[in-house]
């Protein structure tokens, strides 16, 4: 019996909370973390970014000497943090295909033709160009009069 009672407190100490809820070291309001050196989980992952961006900018000798990527992938653009499946004008989620308007955006179905979304395509300058393009200008030879 008593042996029953020793392993019950032992196991309800074990895993306790503390009592009093400690506040971030930063002041932001939220509760801190001690595995974390009393930071909240918000300011614990900006210290980690800010951390990880400086050593990044002394490179690997720590030097201040910048490294050259591995690869071209890494080199490349980064791509708009517009996501593609939403709709450019109301944000609107679409289905697979959407509407690709000539300005190049993706639309919804409402939004979709160009006087409901502000497009600032030309459309009057693309016929025109397709026109003289498809109809060159037919001259004839002059003729000589006797």
């Amino acid at each position: 019996m008593d042996q029953e009672r020793t392993k019950r407190e032992a196991k309800e100490t074990e895993f306790q909370a503390p009592k009093d809820p400690i506040l971030c070291a930063n002041n932001c309001g939220f509760f801190g973390n001690p595995a974390t050196d009393d930071l909240c989980s918000r300011c614990s992952k900006l210290r980690f970014l800010t951390e990880l961006k400086k050593s990044k900018g002394r490179g690997v000798d720590g030097r201040g000497v910048k490294s050259e990527p591995a690869c071209e992938a890494s080199r490349e653009a980064p791509r708009s943090s517009k996501p593609e499946n939403r709709c450019s004008f109301c944000n609107k989620k679409i289905g697979l295909l959407g509407f690709t308007c000539r300005c190049g955006d993706v639309f919804c179905s409402v939004h979709r033709y160009s006087d409901k979304h502000n497009c600032g395509f030309d459309y009057r300058g693309a016929a025109q160009a397709k026109i003289a393009k498809a109809n060159p200008l037919v001259k004839a030879d002059k003729v000589d009069k006797i």
